[in-house]
């Protein structure tokens, strides 16, 4: 593999799905403001998910509806009538 081109300062995080209210502890390099307290007491960066395999209808297999930020309703005020 070539150096210097993958990212350093991997982490543990908390992932967690937002939609759906669940959580998992996993491995990150992306940036948060936000910090969780997680089961085993220690306290890791929150990464808030709007979708992920535990709500995708591909791997749940249901249909769910989800209208993040009121869209709906943003689009519909500026050009319903």
């Amino acid at each position: 593999m070539k150096e210097g081109i993958h990212p350093t300062g991997y982490r543990t995080v908390v992932f967690k799905d937002i939609s759906v209210d669940k959580a998992w502890v996993g491995k990150s390099c992306a940036n948060s403001k936000e910090t969780i307290s997680w089961k085993d007491g220690n306290s890791y960066p929150l990464i808030k998910l709007e979708i992920s395999s535990e709500s995708h209808p591909f791997y749940t297999g249901k249909m769910k509806f989800v209208d993040t930020a009121g869209r709906i309703d943003r689009f519909k005020k500026k050009y319903g009538k």
